[in-house]
């Protein structure tokens, strides 16, 4: 199942009198159940303004969102989603724990014991257990964006939503959020993030979903958009004790390779696939050098 399927998404920005600017161009895709997915793309290329028309809190122009199969942004719906936006608002004078409670007595489903239980596991989960009566004024900005995460997973939601979530946090926190996600998608929860930095969305995505210029340009599978970014071959030989490496740029040059490896009775080591990671084979996309 899909939880979530934009389709045919369009939106136009007045810019005076019968004059408009379109932001998004027939923006098409889908978020798998259970399945962490990237969503990239260079500043000002639409990103924001679909999650707000996801969110409803902008109209689009023309199009549809559906969540868990085919159901409106209802609140039925709602109840299921947790999001954290790009610059979260926080009531500076409650505390970590007053905080999340304060958003938790929204949650009917739980009793206040089961919530004030709650709190404590994604409190520990974050690593704000002893700031968890500290008020937020005092809180660093790594550790709001931490207590904003609790907020947003404490509901167990089916669908998490997070725009820039590794902004402001060192390495340690990166690698803490990293393993929550990966945690959180491991039960079954879909997540759907958007974030510029790169190497985390490698090594947390099985998903991306690439915007330019308010079009979608690449979705699908992260591997199969870095295998068609492939950028050759290389071969590893070894021959009477000295090794030699070669890269080759095609399929049917390798096979002349291969051939004389095989006629000149030389050792083959190894055949390896060279392709660019995440960031390199992004900016070919998103700057022209692919399309």
């Amino acid at each position: 199942m899909n939880v979530l399927q934009v389709q045919s998404l369009n939106k136009s920005f007045s810019t005076g009198f019968r004059t408009s600017v379109q932001v998004l161009n027939n923006v098409s895709f889908e978020v798998k159940e259970g399945v962490v997915t990237g969503f990239l793309g260079a500043n000002g290329a639409g990103k924001t303004t679909t999650l707000k028309c996801i969110f409803d809190l902008i109209r689009p122009t023309s199009g549809e969102v559906l969540f868990f199969g085919n159901q409106a942004f209802d609140l039925n719906v709602r109840k299921k989603i947790g999001f954290l936006p790009e610059r979260p608002y926080f009531y500076e004078y409650l505390t970590g724990f007053e905080f999340l409670k304060f958003y938790g007595d929204l949650i009917d489903e739980m009793t206040k014991s089961e919530l004030v239980s709650r709190i404590m596991e994604v409190l520990e989960k974050v690593d704000l257990i002893e700031a968890k009566d500290r008020a937020l004024r005092d809180y660093s900005k790594g550790m709001l964006q931490r207590i904003g995460i609790a907020q947003t997973i404490l509901g167990r939601p089916k669908l998490i939503v997070l725009d820039e979530p590794m902004a402001g946090l060192d390495p340690d926190g990166r690698a803490k959020l990293s393993q929550l996600i990966r945690e959180v998608a491991s039960e079954g929860t879909s997540v759907f993030f958007s974030s510029h930095l790169l190497h985390d969305v490698e090594s947390l995505c099985k998903e991306l979903v690439i915007l330019k210029k308010g079009q979608i340009v690449y979705t699908g599978s992260l591997d199969s958009f870095l295998s068609r970014m492939d950028s050759g071959f290389e071969v590893v030989t070894e021959n009477d004790g000295r090794r030699a490496v070669q890269e080759i740029k095609t399929q049917a040059e390798l096979q002349e390779v291969l051939k004389t490896i095989v006629d000149k009775r030389q050792t083959l080591i190894e055949v390896k696939r060279l392709r660019p990671n995440l960031e390199e084979a992004f900016v070919r996309i998103s700057f022209g050098e692919e399309e």
